[in-house]
Formats: structure tokens, sequence, C-alpha cells
């Protein structure tokens, strides 16, 4: 299990070299590589759900509305009531051993393996550490632990293998603003998206052979469901469609498929708009009433670690909707997590990343 304390060995602060003997002293130069998800609630109980459905439905990369009309109906109406249901709908998958939730878990565990292979390849010439865009830990106060232990470069890198203005360019925002909070500013760095990544799809077809050799009966077609985003987005340069079709094709070429074992489907519709379609929870259903698909699996390759969209929505929802539709087998294959092969993919594009910094 990752302890953020444990990693810090602390360097003691030195008067540096050809300095004044009342020279503040100053920290060895290190480089820290931060990790960013979307974020988690601290607990299931009300108060707690409404914190952190508050900061994540004010974000204006998230909800683009006029606050004028968005902020009343969020306050008064949304979060009297939301809170109550996504609390129970975290209390179904909340991890209860450690009182947090899947994904605070498997964050943890993710930024331990990644950081046991950068330690190995670097030394203690480098922090890895991790932050939540909403809820705790924040960015800011991650940045500033980070800069507090010396280091000098940070490596920001957002677990979301696709590029959307409501996830990576969000938490990229709340990175350049703790950094404008910093006295002596670290040089930064961000990654790229990775949806094309030959590593990353092939962690992701590694994961489904695994699957499918494993069930019990072979599954008809896979549903790759991606997060949705209103279909508007796309219209305004958003390239997330794009690139989540992309995904599909590589490992459909990379599993030797044809179009008929795989579709693109999007998930997690809120609000009154069109967003991309088809609806994941639509299309499973219409799959098993009109095309007589009775056998299925639904992976989810946009979300890095398991969450309340995939351990709640996919494998329960989803589920749902396609087995009351004469649906008879339904396999949810995990998403990558801290997977061997998707760290080492996770690890090449930080090494990629880090050239000139630690060469």
């Amino acid at each position: 299990m990752f302890d953020a304390q444990s990693q810090a060995e602390e360097r003691p602060a030195v008067c540096p070299a050809h300095a004044q003997a009342d020279h503040p002293p100053v920290k060895p130069a290190r480089v820290g590589i931060l990790l960013a998800n979307l974020g988690t609630p601290d607990g299931t109980d009300y108060w707690s759900m409404r914190r952190y459905l508050n900061e994540f439905l004010s974000d204006k990369r998230v909800i683009d509305y006029s606050a004028w009309i968005w902020q009343p109906l969020l306050q008064l109406v949304i979060l009297s009531k939301r809170p109550f249901s996504s609390g129970a709908a975290y209390k179904s998958i909340w991890n209860e051993e450690a009182d947090e939730s899947p994904l605070m878990t498997i964050t943890k565990d993710q930024t331990a393996a990644i950081k046991k292979l950068m330690v190995e390849r670097h030394g203690d010439d480098v922090r890895v550490d991790f932050c939540m865009r909403y809820g705790n830990p924040s960015t800011k106060s991650k940045v500033r632990e980070m800069a507090e232990a010396g280091c000098t470069k940070i490596l920001f890198f957002p677990l979301y293998p696709h590029y959307a203005g409501a996830t990576s360019a969000t938490a990229n925002d709340q990175f350049f603003r703790a950094l404008m909070e910093e006295k002596w500013q670290p040089v930064a760095r961000v990654d790229e998206p990775y949806f094309d990544d030959p590593a990353y799809i092939d962690a992701l077809a590694q994961s489904i052979e695994r699957a499918y050799e494993a069930a019990e009966t072979k599954p008809e077609k896979l549903i790759c469901s991606y997060h949705g985003v209103p279909e508007r987005y796309l219209r305004e340069g958003d390239p997330y469609h794009c690139q989540c079709q992309k995904t599909t094709r590589l490992l459909k070429e990379r599993l030797g498929w044809d179009d008929t074992q795989i579709i693109t489907t999007f998930q997690s519709r809120f609000g009154p708009e069109e967003w991309l379609k088809p609806y994941t929870v639509e299309e499973v259903a219409r799959l098993a009433e009109e095309d007589g698909v009775k056998n299925i699996a639904v992976c989810a390759p946009a979300f890095s670690a398991d969450c309340i969209e995939t351990l709640e929505e996919i494998n329960e929802e989803i589920k749902e909707s396609f087995e009351e539709a004469g649906g008879e087998h339904f396999t949810y294959i995990p998403c990558l997590n801290d997977d061997p092969a998707h760290i080492d993919a996770l690890s090449g594009l930080i090494d990629r990343n880090l050239k000139g910094w630690l060469d």
C-alpha cells in the first residue's frame, strides 16, 4: 500500500555551496512525478457527498452552463437530493476495511507500483505521489508538498488515456493554479493523452484475452463503454470522441477481430442535452432485444481505475438493462488498475516524459 509519508526520505536542507553562512537552507533538487485522477468523496454520508458533488458539479469544465442558471438549480435542488442517491451507490462498492472508495485504494496501489519502478530506475532523485482533481488529496496540497521536498521539476500525469475538457483539461487547470501559488515555481511538464500508445493498447488486449479465456460462455460481442460527454463538445473541437473511436479500432486490430465483434458506446449521461451515442445502457438492451445477442462483455478503456462508473453503473445498472432485455451472460472486464502490464505502460510514458531531466 502506498504511503506518501514513507517516500519522503527527507533529504535535509543544506546551505548551498559558495553561499554565505546565513543563507537559508535549500533542499537538494529532485524531480516530482504527480499522478492525478478524478477524485472521490471522503465518505458516503450526506455532507461528504455534498462537498464532493458541489466541487465536481461547480467545475465549469464539467458543466458549462451560466452560473446564474446552474448554481441555483445545483444548490437548491440537485444537492438537496443527489447526495443521498450517490451516497447509496458509493456505499454499495465502498472499501469498508480501508474506509475509502475503490478508486482511492486502486490509485494508491498504482502509485506504489509506479514509485517502485521509478526508484529502481532513478533512485531518490524522484518523488512519486498522487492527487485528486476533486476531494482529497488535493492537487494544491501535493504540489506544495513536492515543492517543500525540493522538487524543482514536476511531471504532471493525468490518469486519463483520452483527452477531454472535462477530465484532462480541468486536471491541468488545477495543477497550473497550484503552481501559481508557489514562490519558487517548479518547472512543469504535462503528459499527453495515451489513447493510442502501443503498450496501453496491448495491456487492454491482454486483459480482454484473459477475460475471454476465463468466461464460461464466450461473449458474442465486446462493448467498449467510454464515459460520455455532451455531443456539443465534439462540434466545439473536443477530440475525445475521435480518440475513443481510435482506441477501439486499435484494440480490434490488436485482437485480430472484425467489426462484428466489438463496438464503441458511451455511458453516464447527465442533464437534458444529447450526449455522444450510442448510450451504453440503451445499446446493450437493443442488442439483446433486436439482435438476439445473449452473451456480451463490457470493458471501460477510458478509466484507468475501477470506480463508481464501472463498479456500480456498468456492473449493476447496465448489466440489469441487458438482462431485463433478455440477455443471459454479462461479463464485466475490470479496468487495468495496477495490472503489471498497465504499470509498465504508464512507467514507459513517464520515462519518455522525463528525458532531459534525469539523463
